[in-house]
């Protein structure tokens, strides 16, 4: 093993147990508050319910609802001492008065007492958990689900949302995705919808330039990456239309809701942790935000599209072949395009210009606030490279998926203000296979002389070869080439933009743009692993 691979397992290992340890201290923390906000908080009531078989005494304050076994003493004068079980109102989606119903009524009957249907966290994945809590007076049950109520309107969640559903995404199971995991939860939780099932490409924008946004809480995309990062792009373009600012990207206030239906789910898995439907419902009806950055891509002066993010050379190439594979499964078509790139492996040339990403907050609050242009900070700050590159990534999020657990861009935050550029110089099919097989592996993947990494704001990638895509496999494929979306007399050259196909002819500018989005999530460092690839 090299010098240079050691230092960066022991680099890792470290960052592990850096990240391990601020976990524990935070956990710790977190235990700390609770204890001293739940001897501070005064108790809004208490009563007395049953849980299970056994009698339980209740206190419910401002933010939680404790209950402790009601127990005799011993015959020795001592009485048990029992942990007090607990709930945090923040966790609680729903509180229903429960009832005894004959079979055929669907009202009325008597008081059985409160249930409230909370969020359970099992590893990254969020479950439904009902505590039921018995009483049969119904002035003592009414007492506690108003109250109750109360408490639960006083968080920040969505009432009335907009949902939009792609019933092509994947396996066209959206719909039903939708139907049975979704919809059931909305409901309890008293969440209004108004939902759009998109009939094609480019549906969302449209209806997003007419919807009137100041009616809902948040919006819902029912989809895969592709569906998401073409609301996303719908939402960054409206906000634009309305401050009056064409030109300069605009921050959307309503947050964004992903509920994942996708073959691969980066996005979602990246603000989620797990590819989970249930899970991505409860973070948006439980509230939980993440600010999250995103990319804006031109070219020749005219926007592209925004996202999070894209990948020339080896991955623009890979989408492409299966993208003129769509009659085959998708698992299918998804390694017969991977193992027909490796086989026609060749190397771009191209120029990749990029300008290294200012680190500090303090910089980043002043990016935040004044959102210049990357040509504006001057020629001498870029760093410009010309050679043959393999594949050039970039992502302003950690691209994380059950196909790579730690991560495209391990290094990458949702919410840092840069993206991670991953180029891959020249080198053979077997070493260019090994870098791509460590991506499975916790780390590694980064150690070889021909990958370079860097933290960047912006990017400028520049073809120089005068042989586009569609005249190299014009001969293989038959006369099946589309339009370049960005016109020009030189070749096109396909992008993968956020798992969607791209072919532009010219150079290609992007840049981030700190925090520009709202996801309904959390930032998450790994997501859980249930694929494995077998191809390579």
């Amino acid at each position: 093993m090299s010098e240079p691979e050691e230092d960066l397992q022991e680099e890792s290992t470290e960052e592990k147990k850096k990240k391990k340890k601020k976990r524990e201290t935070r956990k710790n923390q977190q235990q700390v508050e609770e204890e001293e906000a739940e001897q501070s908080e005064c108790v809004v009531l208490r009563g007395i319910f049953k849980l299970g078989k056994k009698s339980h005494d209740v206190l419910l304050t401002p933010t939680r609802l404790t209950w402790t076994p009601i127990t005799p003493e011993t015959p020795t004068g001592e009485a048990c001492v029992l942990q007090p079980g607990l709930v945090l109102l923040e966790d609680v989606y729903a509180v229903k008065v429960k009832r005894r119903r004959a079979v055929g009524k669907e009202s009325g009957g008597p008081v059985l007492g409160v249930a409230l249907f909370c969020s359970k966290r099992n590893g990254r994945r969020l479950e439904e958990e009902t505590l039921h809590l018995h009483n049969a007076s119904s002035e003592h049950t009414h007492t506690w689900y108003n109250k109750l109520k109360e408490l639960l309107i006083g968080f920040s969640r969505p009432r009335y949302v907009k949902v939009f559903i792609n019933p092509s995404s994947h396996r066209k199971e959206s719909v039903h995705i939708y139907r049975e995991h979704v919809a059931p939860l909305f409901k309890m939780a008293d969440v209004r919808t108004d939902i759009t099932v998109t009939e094609r490409k480019g549906s969302s924008l449209s209806v997003m330039k007419e919807c009137k946004l100041d009616e809902f809480d948040g919006v819902v995309c029912v989809g895969g990456d592709g569906s998401v990062a073409e609301l996303c792009h719908a939402m960054v373009l409206r906000a634009q239309l309305d401050a009056g600012s064409p030109e300069k990207p605009v921050k959307q206030v309503l947050p964004l809701g992903i509920i994942p239906a996708g073959s691969t789910d980066v996005v979602s898995c990246s603000v989620h942790g797990v590819r989970d439907p249930v899970t991505a419902a409860l973070h948006i009806i439980l509230g939980h935000k993440q600010q999250v950055d995103m990319c804006s891509f031109t070219s020749l002066g005219q926007l592209v599209c925004f996202g999070f993010s894209a990948m020339f050379g080896f991955g623009g190439r890979s989408l492409a072949r299966a993208e003129r594979k769509k009659w085959m499964p998708s698992g299918r078509r998804r390694e017969y395009a991977l193992l027909k790139t490796l086989a026609r492996l060749r190397p771009e040339d191209c120029q990749l210009s990029f300008l290294p990403a200012k680190t500090s907050n303090k910089n980043l609050i002043e990016h935040l606030d004044q959102d210049q242009g990357p040509d504006s900070e001057g020629e001498e700050s870029w760093t410009t490279n010309q050679g043959l590159y393999i594949s050039i990534g970039i992502m302003s999020i950690p691209c994380l998926s059950p196909h790579v657990p730690q991560g495209l861009a391990p290094n990458s935050r949702v919410s840092n203000g840069s993206a991670s550029l991953i180029a891959v110089g020249n080198t053979s099919r077997s070493e260019f296979v090994k870098h791509l097989k460590r991506y499975n592996s916790s780390s590694g993947q980064f150690s070889f002389s021909f990958v370079e990494t860097h933290d960047v704001s912006a990017v400028r990638i520049r073809p120089r070869s005068k042989i586009g895509w569609s005249e190299e496999e014009s001969e293989e494929e038959g006369d099946s080439r589309t339009s370049p979306i960005i016109q020009s007399e030189g070749a096109a050259f396909p992008w993968n933009i956020d798992g969607e196909l791209v072919e532009i002819a010219n150079e290609v500018l992007i840049r981030v743009h700190p925090q520009l989005i709202t996801l309904y999530g959390e930032e998450v460092d790994e997501a859980e692993s249930t694929v494995s690839c077998s191809c390579i």
